[in-house]
């Protein structure tokens, strides 16, 4: 595998060219990327419209190490320096945001958790790899997604957007933005419907987002709204591989009666005061609405779950900036309260029994309060420190019977409280204008899920839930050698333990330990002004470093075995072309390699390489016309496969998809 990496290097590409500047918010506020002692990667506003991403997955696909299998419709599985993860580590291991706030409160965080942000109009996308809680707190152990909604400027403004694909999947979008230089306002809208790839598989969904900056003399206030309604019809696994290779089989839906419906609102503003030429104040309030009801087809029940909850909070930072010291300070508080209801009208089968599983409400009160500091030891070197506290309460209470219905537990009401802290410790150098070099120390920490806590069975081993830590280690390496050659180098070292998952008996394991291991590179080559070669290479082994027996004698964990759902070689390589100023193409090609389908390491999917063509001709100053050629060599590939309960089990990729649509901008 190693091998295989290193013979793509030549082939591989990524940021932008050497002389762009790349501003991201890793602090949150705005600061050039190559003062950030972390692993970043920035797919910008050009990179996004050239895309045109059908979902999220294919804009994240451009950054190394994070890997996206895409589900039914809007739902994905995330994995950033990580296997594929999903119930509550999947949800809680990853903290999605956009414009700096989280798309959901932390303990009630959603595994489909991106399909609430408006990515579809977003300026920038920001994915921070490795913990980075020093600075955003709870649910960052893995990594960060920050969808950044276009700023509003002071001359009137219009983009619209329209696309239509052989899978009959159409969508629009639109932005119009203007005002004065003291008052501006931007309106954006995205709207998706598609018949989908699968039987029973359609998707429609609308996005909405209205934003307002004011600039005063010494304060600036940027205001947000959200919403965002998701209606789809969802499609399972198939099972087999027969089934997998069957043009006609593959797009059959074995879960016709599968939906999910899901609405979020949110609102945010955020004051920035300057104090003092040296201090600047931050402070956003925040507030948050979320519901969503599917059936769980995946199970012999089917039984309907409706979750939502409802959150205020604010975040406030102070930036003090004073010669070779800088600091930000701050607390974040926030207050949630939540409610989960799951019922089986199916009549009763196996412990999976008729009526009411689970009714109950939680309140969650976080608090934070975090301090980071940045030294410079000289004009070169700039040492960093910085630590976060995060508590949580959770109280729990019951709206039905506590005690056994079948299979299920239901817990008399209780209180939970759990602290925790995330420090992080780094140093860069500067050793000369084109090359630099960074190394830290961080751990990432987040409280449970509320659903790992509360929503039970009665095969729980005894150990409860609780608050999950990794210790990362990491080094990288910047350069420019050449004014057309960018490349960035990182390898990193973690350790997790707490991992909180289900073995393949169906007992909830709470004491997990994982380890992994990777590195990662991200190159951008400007062979001449009108070639680009741009790739993003991550190789990485993720593995248990427990033993667990099983009853189910071939699920059993070994440690040092490899985690399922976790490829060891990830790349992202394309070739754009702008043959005349009107004119740009790419061809993508994307590589996920192989990797195990259960814990034993006894069954494997073989991986899959896609190739992607993309064209956009401007045919005038206003209007531009871009195709998509998805999937050109037509492979049947599995967007994630899975080996449970004796088989083999799939979610087929689309085939060859031609798409055509229509820009206009003034």
């Amino acid at each position: 595998m190693l091998r295989s990496i290193i013979l793509s290097l030549p082939f591989v590409v990524g940021i932008a060219q050497a002389e762009d500047t790349i501003v991201v918010t890793a602090e949150r506020r705005a600061a050039p990327i190559e003062d950030a002692p972390a692993s970043i990667a920035v797919v910008d506003s050009d990179k996004l419209r050239r895309i045109n991403a059908d979902h999220i997955a294919e804009a994240l696909a451009r950054a190394p190490g994070v890997n996206l299998h895409r589900g039914s419709g809007a739902e994905h599985l995330t994995a950033i320096r990580s296997p594929v993860l999903t119930g509550g580590a999947g949800a809680g291991s990853f903290l999605f945001l956009e414009n700096g706030v989280a798309l959901r409160s932390a303990g009630f965080a959603n595994v489909n958790g991106l399909f609430d942000a408006n990515f579809e109009i977003a300026d920038q996308i920001e994915i921070v790899r490795g913990p980075s809680g020093a600075l955003y707190g709870a649910n960052a152990i893995h990594g960060v997604v920050n969808v950044l909604t276009p700023k509003p400027g002071a001359d009137l403004s219009v983009f619209a957007e329209v696309f239509g694909d052989t899978e009959a999947r159409f969508k629009g979008k639109g932005v119009i933005s203007g005002g004065n230089q003291a008052q501006q306002f931007l309106a954006g809208v995205s709207v998706t419907s598609e018949a989908g790839y699968r039987e029973n598989a359609g998707l429609d969904q609308q996005k909405f987002n209205l934003r307002h900056f004011a600039n005063g003399d010494a304060y600036t206030i940027d205001t947000i709204f959200s919403f965002v309604n998701t209606e789809q019809e969802t499609a399972g696994f198939i099972f087999g591989r027969d089934t997998l290779f069957d043009r006609d089989a593959r797009r059959t839906n074995d879960f016709p009666q599968a939906y999910r419906d899901a609405k979020s609102l949110r609102l945010q503003s955020t004051l920035a005061l300057n104090l003092d030429e040296k201090t600047e104040l931050r402070i956003t309030p925040y507030g948050r609405w979320n519901e969503m009801e599917f059936p769980q087809h995946f199970l012999p029940s089917n039984a309907l779950e409706e979750n939502s909850h409802w959150s205020i909070g604010v975040q406030s930072a102070v930036y003090h900036d004073a010669g070779k010291l800088s600091v930000i300070t701050g607390v974040d508080a926030e207050y949630t309260e939540g409610a989960l209801r799951e019922f089986q009208e199916r009549s009763t089968i196996f412990s999976f029994t008729q009526g009411l599983h689970y009714d109950y409400d939680v309140s969650a009160v976080n608090a934070s309060v975090f301090l980071t500091a940045d030294y410079a030891l000289n004009s070169k070197t700039t040492v960093r420190a910085g630590v976060r506290v995060d508590g949580s309460t959770y109280q729990y209470e019951n709206n039905a019977p506590d005690g056994i219905v079948g299979r299920f537990l239901r817990l008399p009401d209780q209180t939970d409280k759990f602290l925790t802290a995330s420090p992080k410790v780094s140093i860069r150098h500067h050793f000369s204008d084109a090359f630099s070099g960074y190394a830290s120390y961080a751990r990432g920490a987040r409280p449970p899920q509320t659903t790992d806590l509360y929503r039970l069975q009665i095969n729980q081993t005894g150990d409860r839930a609780r608050p999950e830590l990794i210790d990362a280690f990491e080094a990288g390496f910047n350069a420019s050698p050449a004014e057309a050659i960018q490349l960035s180098l990182a390898g990193y070292f973690m350790d997790k333990r707490n991992f909180f998952f289900r073995d393949a008996d169906g007992f909830n394991v709470a004491n997990g330990k994982t380890r992994h291991v990777g590195m990662e590179a991200d190159v951008a080559i400007t062979l001449h002004e009108t070639f680009e070669i741009v790739s993003a290479v991550s190789w990485a082994a993720h593995t248990y470093r427990f033993n667990r027996a099983t009853g189910n004698i071939f699920e059993s964990i070994m440690s040092g075995a490899d985690v399922d759902t976790a490829p060891r070689l990830l790349a992202n390589t394309r070739v754009i072309w702008r043959p005349a100023p009107a004119l740009t193409l790419e061809v993508e090609w994307r590589k996920i390699g192989e990797y195990f389908t259960d814990a034993a390491n006894d069954h494997s999917y073989e991986g899959y390489d896609l190739v992607n063509i993309r064209g956009q001709a401007h045919l005038s100053d206003r209007l531009s016309a871009y195709v998509t050629l998805r999937n050109v060599g037509d492979t049947l590939y599995a967007e994630r496969a899975d080996f449970a309960f004796g088989r083999e089990r799939f979610f087929p990729g689309e085939e060859r998809t031609l798409g055509i649509g229509f820009r206009f901008q003034q």
